[in-house]
Formats: C-alpha cells, sequence, structure tokens
C-alpha cells in the first residue's frame, strides 16, 4: 500500500485526520414546556459539551437526536458518551440512546 501524503491524509479525513463521533437522542417528560427544553438544551452545551472540547449538532422537540464530536479533528471517547449520557438522566431526561463510536466521515466500519 503507497504512503500518503500528509496533505491527503488531511484532505481524506483519515489517519491522523479521523474524526469519531456518536448519535444521541432522549425524550423530554411531555409536560415539558418549550422554554423548559430551550434552557435544559442550552445548558447541556453549556455544562456538557462545551467543557469538554464537543460540538453537538442536534434538533427535536420533546424528542431529540443528534450528533456528537470533537470542536477539532479528533476523537470522542467513550468518557465522553458516558457523561452526555448520565447527564441527561440526571436532569431526568427519558428513553436516552447512542449509538457506538464511528467515524463521522465514513459512518461505521462494521
Amino acid at each position: 500500500m503507497a504512503q500518503r501524503s500528509r496533505r491527503l491524509r488531511k484532505k481524506l479525513r483519515i489517519d491522523e485526520f479521523r474524526e469519531v463521533g456518536f448519535e444521541v437522542s432522549w425524550h423530554f417528560p411531555l409536560d415539558s414546556s418549550e422554554v423548559a427544553i430551550d434552557q435544559l438544551v442550552d445548558r447541556f452545551i453549556d455544562e456538557v459539551i462545551e467543557p469538554r472540547g464537543l460540538a453537538f449538532a442536534g434538533s427535536g422537540h420533546l424528542g431529540w437526536e443528534g450528533l456528537v464530536c470533537t470542536r477539532h479533528i479528533g476523537c470522542c471517547t467513550q468518557d465522553d458518551i458516558e457523561a452526555c449520557c448520565s447527564w441527561l438522566k440526571t436532569q431526568g431526561m427519558e428513553a436516552i440512546h447512542h449509538s457506538p463510536l464511528f467515524d463521522v466521515w465514513y459512518g461505521d466500519p462494521a
């Protein structure tokens, strides 16, 4: 197999430029107001996502889902998954699910 230049590895998002993330989803209790939903999502980003150097892209209303990855080139860890899910659980969220870690550019290599 031929060696690829650093520039090509970066362009292809492979090797040291690989980005690994995970998907997360949860449900708010049925009686949640829009204000409470907005506040919790803002706190999730302020208290969990940003301090860990992560980024979150997601949407929803009573049911939310989104992608968590690093803000800069890098890989999420199992600890990041645990931090996100345990925080959501302590806030009373329901049906919290997450995917395994996967390459965000090329999908699950399985």
